[in-house]
């Protein structure tokens, strides 16, 4: 993403969020843009069930939640630490200066966001048309490529619990479990040590 020595020059702070802290809430109104030095952020949902959906996980070197930056609108989603956190944040108008005075930001920041409504493309499509099967290999592949999931000997770990993959693609954690024991029969994920490779 963003060079921190770039973001440091806009007047930047770092910030550090305990696992299971709260960063933003939905419908609040966005005030900084968030990049992750270390640790993992989730942005999720939850429905009139008090069910989670979870939006998309963000890495070492990712941001999140900048869309509303740009259209003045609130958050669509909360914002929270999955493991501790420490993130560098500046300010909308500093960012915005950023953005207008560094072309080559805008560029990372087009094509981030391109990847981010593909990705939301694919999976609404799957999610609303797919078997629990297909779902899950969309989420698996597309992962590989988006979360940058390393490959080890047995293939590339796909590093998400099985309650995330279900968060994820729309369906119960019972749901993914034989799901992902019928795709390791037809030899299409491995299972080592109960996680799940690709």
């Amino acid at each position: 993403m963003i060079p921190i020595e770039i973001i440091e020059k806009y007047d930047a702070v770092r910030r550090f969020y305990k696992k299971s802290e709260i960063i933003f809430e939905k419908d609040s109104f966005a005030t900084h843009y968030y990049q992750i030095i270390s640790g993992s952020v989730k942005m999720n949902n939850f429905n009139d069930e008090g069910r989670e959906f979870i939006q998309g996980f963000f890495t070492v070197h990712q941001c999140f939640g900048e869309p509303p930056l740009f259209l003045e609108r609130t958050y669509p989603a909360n914002a929270e630490a999955v493991e501790d956190s420490e993130l560098i944040c500046v300010s909308k108008p500093n960012f915005l200066k950023l953005i207008a005075e560094n072309p080559s930001v805008s560029i990372i920041m087009i094509k981030n966001l391109a990847q981010r409504l593909h990705y939301k493309s694919v999976m609404a499509a799957e999610i609303s048309t797919e078997d629990s099967e297909h779902r899950l290999l969309q989420l698996f592949d597309y992962s590989i490529t988006y979360f940058n999931f390393k490959k080890e000997q047995e293939g590339f770990h796909i590093d998400l619990t099985r309650q995330q993959m279900g968060d994820l693609t729309g369906l119960r954690v019972e749901t993914v479990i034989r799901t992902i024991k019928t795709l390791e029969k037809k030899s299409e994920v491995k299972i080592v040590n109960r996680k799940v490779y690709r």
